[in-house]
């Protein structure tokens, strides 16, 4: 019966020992939930700072040859030897094919002849000449002396006889003057054999082909044994013998979006990368249209790209980089600290005494992550990151500072073909 008694006791006392436990427990937990809604809530802040911002341009371009020509005969005849094929290198001057014209031959032998029949007219002419005058001088002289004769004595000579040595006189120096004529006739006949002579040996000069410039054979379009037709004119749509391109020398073509176009001038440095290649190097806008393709609202910018060694083939992508627009050492704040858009907006900026202050700001360019701040702040001042509208003027708070970056590149997406802009490597 004792047994039973003292079980109950202890019983109830483990009873009210958890009772009392609980009341403590729930006391302590609401003094714990006052003094937590009595500290002043966390905000994460970070600090206003000097830096750079930049605005990037990544757009595809295109390497091109920098001159691609067909190469033509000049005058028609069959191939009868062909020095070279695709994929050759030749230089200016050099012969690429030589062509068989018989007909030039026997052409260029008649303009021989023409041109020593012309110097035979030319020596005759002169003899002619030659002969005139004396005849003239003669009779111009003997004419002279028989004015003279009846000058000093009157009736001397008779008026018929001085009448027919004016006549002779006058008729000898006529033909002496249709002698000159002959002769300037006859050499302007020979400058004219000269000149076809010439003309003939030109064109029996360009049965051998030869490259106007340094370049790489592209295409080959004739055989040994194909006939040419000439191609001096562009309505018979003559067949070329090759086609050869400038490929030492290249146009990377860059499209520029329509609303990046005011920012492209001449003289702007490009950083390329040649992802075939894994190469990286920066060259400089030597001109651009200043026309836009209807079809793609873009505008093409050319560089000009040396290739010595053949390593970039033309038709080849790049990636090209255009600085649209750079800001150095300006103040610069985290997007996310302000509320607003375009040239203005308000920020929350922790007094010294941790109390929060809205406060407008003028904004200038923006980044990916960051914002030019052209007045309203000052560098070290402390803004509030997140949505200002849920403080109030002067409301107490906790700042947890958050280390942000001072600097900022924005890369504006105009189609390139490495998105992951992978930068090894280089050259």
């Amino acid at each position: 019966m004792k047994t039973r008694r003292f079980a109950a006791f202890f019983c109830n006392l483990s009873i009210i020992c958890v009772v009392i436990v609980c009341l403590a427990g729930c006391r302590g937990g609401a003094d714990s939930k006052k003094n937590v809604q009595q500290q002043p809530p966390s905000v994460a802040v970070a600090l206003v700072q000097r830096g750079n911002i930049s605005h990037v341009l990544s757009v595809a371009g295109q390497f091109q040859a920098y001159q691609v020509v067909d190469v033509h005969a000049k005058v028609s005849g069959y191939v009868r030897h062909i020095y070279v094929d695709i994929g050759d290198r030749v230089h200016q001057g050099q012969t690429l094919a030589t062509l068989e014209v018989p007909e030039l031959n026997a052409q260029y032998r008649s303009t021989q002849s023409e041109a020593l029949r012309s110097q035979d007219a030319i020596s005759a002419a002169q003899h002619e000449v030659s002969r005139a005058r004396s005849l003239h001088i003669a009779l111009q002289a003997n004419y002279d002396r028989l004015v003279e004769a009846s000058a000093q004595r009157p009736g001397l000579i008779a008026a018929q006889e001085l009448d027919d040595a004016r006549s002779q006189a006058e008729a000898s120096q006529e033909q002496m003057k249709a002698a000159i004529a002959e002769l300037s006739a006859a050499e302007q006949g020979a400058n004219a054999a000269a000149a076809d002579q010439q003309r003939v040996g030109a064109l029996q000069a360009y049965t051998n082909i030869t490259a106007p410039l340094d370049g790489v054979v592209v295409w080959r379009y004739a055989d040994t044994g194909v006939l040419i037709q000439e191609g001096t004119n562009s309505e018979t749509q003559a067949m070329p013998l090759i086609k050869l391109a400038q490929s030492d020398l290249l146009r990377l073509r860059v499209p520029v979006p329509e609303d990046a176009v005011r920012y492209i001038h001449v003289g702007d440095t490009m950083q390329i990368r040649v992802d075939a290649l894994d190469w990286n190097f920066s060259r400089k806008v030597v001109r651009f249209t200043r026309n836009l393709e209807l079809s793609t609202r873009t505008m093409e910018a050319e560089v000009d790209v040396p290739n010595p060694t053949l390593a970039i083939t033309p038709g080849m992508y790049a990636n090209a980089y255009v600085q649209l627009a750079n800001r150095e050492k300006v103040l610069t704040i985290p997007i996310v600290a302000v509320q607003g858009v375009n040239t203005t907006g308000v920020v929350l900026v922790l007094d010294p005494n941790n109390k929060v202050e809205h406060r407008s700001v003028q904004l200038g360019i923006r980044g990916s992550t960051l914002v030019e701040v052209t007045s309203g702040l000052q560098a070290g001042d402390r803004v509030v990151l997140g949505n200002a509208s849920r403080f109030n003027d002067m409301e107490q708070v906790t700042p947890q500072l958050q280390p942000e970056p001072a600097n900022d590149i924005m890369h504006e997406e105009g189609g390139v073909t490495d998105p992951q802009e992978s930068h090894g490597g280089g050259k």
